[in-house]
């Protein structure tokens, strides 16, 4: 019997053993795909106890302590911080077979030194060692990221934002990995939702435009997309509960948005012609800029009315959705490529059913500027557990080249996330090992070496021109 998480963690083989050590381990990380607060890198925020680094905003375990039964009173309420963490420590024995067991675990391996295991006895022990921690003087933000090998970090920004945060950490000498804006602009799409009218007025005072017809939103857009670029912005990100795709001439789209600025209610069908317009227009503009483009789509959002109402979006209360998207993704897809227009672009399903699906398509639309041009993105949210990597990288094997992929992120909140980025080595350094071991690929350890090397890091660098 193994012991519990030893150095050899998930690496079954000796060849899985010596792919990860002497390979992956020893690339630097690229987290092109996160949630982070750059104020609180540029800040070297410091924390106080490990529920402000584990537990403050993490919407992940506090799904693990709602499916233990534990009262909100100590999830999001007013209960102090110990007692929130006693109930999580409480709850995490049973999370047998969850990621977030090991996650857990290889941070506080990682960035406390506690090889023990946490449960409601151990608690107490792991919050005091925690506080001596986190009063030592690497464990600020800085700190952790340095520690971390993290060369690059994109986070995720609104159009609207100054990007103070990220102008100051790139002028400042004494921090070398890279912090870069990421482009959402979901609240300009979704003119079906509350707040829009409200956000364009918004953007429109960010860009310095008086927002009243579709030209003058594309104006507002792009100029901000020139602002992000001035700031190293690599990439843009849709969030998207489906792919939509609703051809329309230019007049009914127009049309359509002066309806919404009027308030009046938009159909599903119209709603569809907007975004499909919009979504086609800023591809163009990242086309232009050589961005990345990112689609997450599949996610069912707040399905819970009373739990919405009572704290709000991002809680973790989200689930998986599986609307069928094939037909509106290629002719987006087919739109961009046939117009020349089509950026590089790394496709996201929260359904874990459209692995083939997006193996095979991202096939058809494949280009020369870069290898890979097109991407079927990593096992993204609920998937990126050791079950959802490995279909996910067993799939890209199979109908593409796993070879090109771009890797891991950590899509968190945390800076104590890029333990993923270890679980997601260790887990293909284990099934690619398995396949060398299977005499299923040549057992050439530096060259199976290499294409790790390149899956963990390299790809990426050359994907993001880094």
């Amino acid at each position: 019997m193994k012991p519990f998480m030893d150095a050899n963690f998930l690496l079954t083989t000796p060849t899985a053993q010596a792919l990860y050590h002497d390979y992956a381990a020893k690339v630097p990380v690229i987290d092109y795909h996160c949630h982070v607060d750059p104020k609180e890198i540029y800040e070297n925020r410091r924390f106080s106890n490990i529920y402000q680094t584990w537990l403050e905003g993490d919407h992940y375990k506090w799904r693990v302590m709602r499916s233990n039964g534990v009262d909100e009173h100590y999830i999001t309420g007013s209960a102090s911080e110990r007692e929130k963490f006693q109930k999580f420590a409480e709850a995490l024995p049973k999370a047998i077979g969850n990621p977030m067991y090991h996650w857990c675990h290889l941070e506080l391996r990682e960035y406390f030194g506690y090889h023990g295991v946490l449960n409601g006895e151990t608690a107490q022990e792991v919050w005091e060692l925690s506080e001596k921690k986190l009063a030592e003087e690497h464990m600020g933000v800085r700190g952790i990221i340095e520690q971390s090998n993290v060369a690059f970090i994109g986070t995720t920004d609104d159009p609207t934002s100054n990007l103070e945060w990220h102008k100051r950490l790139a002028e400042d000498p004494t921090f070398s990995p890279v912090v870069a804006p990421s482009f959402r602009p979901d609240k300009a799409l979704n003119l079906e939702k509350s707040g829009w009218q409200a956000f364009l007025a918004e953007l429109g005072e960010s860009a310095g435009v008086e927002i009243t017809d579709l030209t003058s939103l594309e104006q507002a857009l792009e100029a901000r997309m020139q602002v992000f670029a001035q700031a190293g912005c690599r990439a843009a990100d849709h969030g998207l509960d489906y792919v939509p795709f609703q051809k329309a001439e230019r007049a009914e789209v127009e049309a359509i948005m002066h309806k919404a600025l009027a308030g009046e209610p938009v159909t599903v069908a119209e709603a569809e012609a907007f975004k499909t317009a919009l979504l086609l227009f800023c591809a163009a503009c990242y086309h232009k800029l050589g961005w990345v483009m990112q689609i997450h789509y599949n996610c069912m959002r707040n399905p819970n009315s009373a739990a919405f109402a009572a704290l709000g979006a991002d809680a973790g209360f989200d689930c998986m959705n599986n609307v069928s998207c094939a037909g509106s993704l290629y002719a987006l897809l087919d739109a961009l490529y046939a117009a020349g227009t089509l950026p590089r672009t790394i496709l996201y399903s929260l359904d874990p059913g459209e692995n083939e699906l997006l193996d095979t398509m991202i096939g058809a639309f494949q280009g020369t500027e870069v290898a890979g041009k097109i991407q079927h993105g990593s096992a993204w949210w609920f998937n990126d557990n050791k079950t959802g990597m490995i279909a996910q990288l067993t799939s890209l094997a199979n109908l593409s080249l796993l070879g090109n992929f771009i890797g891991m992120l950590t899509d968190s909140r945390s800076f104590l996330s890029y333990t993923r980025h270890t679980y997601f080595r260790r887990i293909l350094c284990e099934l690619v090992g398995g396949w060398v071991e299977n005499g299923e690929y040549p057992a050439d350890i530096p060259a199976v070496g290499t294409l790790i090397q390149d899956i963990c890091y390299n790809n990426a660098k050359r994907y993001f021109n880094l």
